[in-house]
């Protein structure tokens, strides 16, 4: 992973200054893509770019069938794709190689086509041969698909995208022929809420939602600045300086994915959440699923088999805010009513100041 780091030159993600919420919410979304990915609003400039580069370069290799334009799992079915699983069912020895966790960027401007992938129908029907070229959706099959302003996405791009987070898998279908590949990743939006609203469609797709504010500390911002500075004049020795952080926090995320089926939670726990949800007025059932999800992530993370009630205390704004139905003021509602709702059900005093409690709260595991 360092030499990787090294060449690429990557701002490293234990470096970045604050943000504790977004850096929190991301890293659940990695030891669990189940959750559902996140959506990062906030002001311009606060590192929400920075900091999903930086957490793709901090995973660890993944194994995937040489050659396979879909970075295809040579152990796992749900993972790989119609061609690679007939070679396995017949039999076929697959050949492996490492590779970086794919990061693709969506740009605002993509076709449908650059998202999905094209279908050549001349050469299918001159050569009988089905000819496809895989879009976006395969390239971050296994990794993470960044949507920066996707407030500002069109509409029909969105449609897609969501279907193809939910269901795990892409179909591109002309002229009669069809093709299909698994589309598994975790689904990370960003956007500036002064440049425009998100869908509620697609604001409860996301599994959490986190704001980013800018830094008003005068002390941090400028020991941002100037980290920032020595990365830029020497990466390498900046890198190296944060190389033994880097790889504790990694070893940490592979424990907790792998722990995380081992993690439980209470049923008195899942019925207070639920109760939260239900005395929220939040629409579906979505609500209670991440938020038990992120919990488990959460506790796995920290090293613990079971779920406690402080764990439900740091997740339950970023799982549930962006589903409320909220003051038409508002964009996105900033947690309170969550918290207060959260501190009745699970008997807790309300905090005087709502928004340092949930920012102490997510501090506190990053």
């Amino acid at each position: 992973m360092v030499s990787q780091v090294r060449k690429r030159r990557v701002y490293p993600f234990t470096a970045i200054v604050g943000q504790a919420e977004m850096k929190l919410a991301l890293l659940l979304n990695v030891i669990d893509p189940r959750i559902g990915g996140v959506m990062i609003m906030g002001d311009r400039g606060t590192g929400k770019s920075t900091t999903i580069r930086a957490l793709a370069d901090l995973l660890p290799e993944i194994d995937v069938v040489a050659g396979d334009p879909y970075n295809s799992s040579p152990t796992d079915p749900d993972l790989q794709s119609v061609e690679v699983r007939n070679r396995a069912e017949a039999g076929e020895a697959l050949p492996v190689e490492p590779r970086q966790v794919p990061m693709v960027d969506l740009p605002l401007g993509a076709t449908e086509d650059r998202l999905c992938g094209t279908i050549d129908i001349e050469k299918a029907l001159s050569e009988g041969i089905r000819a496809f070229e895989p879009g976006l959706l395969a390239k971050a099959n296994r990794g993470l698909l960044y949507v920066d302003e996707v407030n500002l996405l069109d509409d029909h791009l969105v449609d897609v995208l969501l279907d193809s987070a939910a269901s795990g898998w892409n179909t591109v279908e002309r002229e009669g022929i069809s093709v299909r590949h698994p589309a598994r990743f975790v689904l990370i939006g960003s956007g500036n809420p002064e440049e425009g609203e998100l869908r509620p469609q697609l604001l409860d797709r996301f599994g959490m939602s986190v704001e980013v504010r800018t830094v008003r500390n005068a002390e941090q911002r400028v020991q941002v600045v100037e980290q920032r500075s020595s990365f830029d004049s020497d990466p390498d020795a900046y890198l190296q300086q944060v190389e033994a952080a880097q790889q504790q926090l990694q070893s940490q995320v592979v424990a907790a994915q792998q722990r995380l089926s081992k993690v439980q939670l209470d049923p008195d726990l899942r019925l207070k959440i639920s109760e939260v949800c239900g005395q929220l007025n939040v629409d579906g059932l979505r609500g209670d699923i991440v938020t038990n999800r992120a919990a488990r992530a959460l506790a796995a993370y920290e090293q613990r088999l079971e779920v406690s009630d402080e764990d439900v205390a740091r997740v339950v704004a970023c799982c549930l805010r962006h589903r409320l139905r909220k003051d038409p003021l508002e964009a996105v509602d900033s947690g309170e009513r969550v918290i207060k709702m959260f501190c009745q059900v699970f008997s807790r005093p309300v905090p005087k100041d709502l928004s340092e409690f949930e920012l102490a709260l997510c501090a506190s595991s990053v």
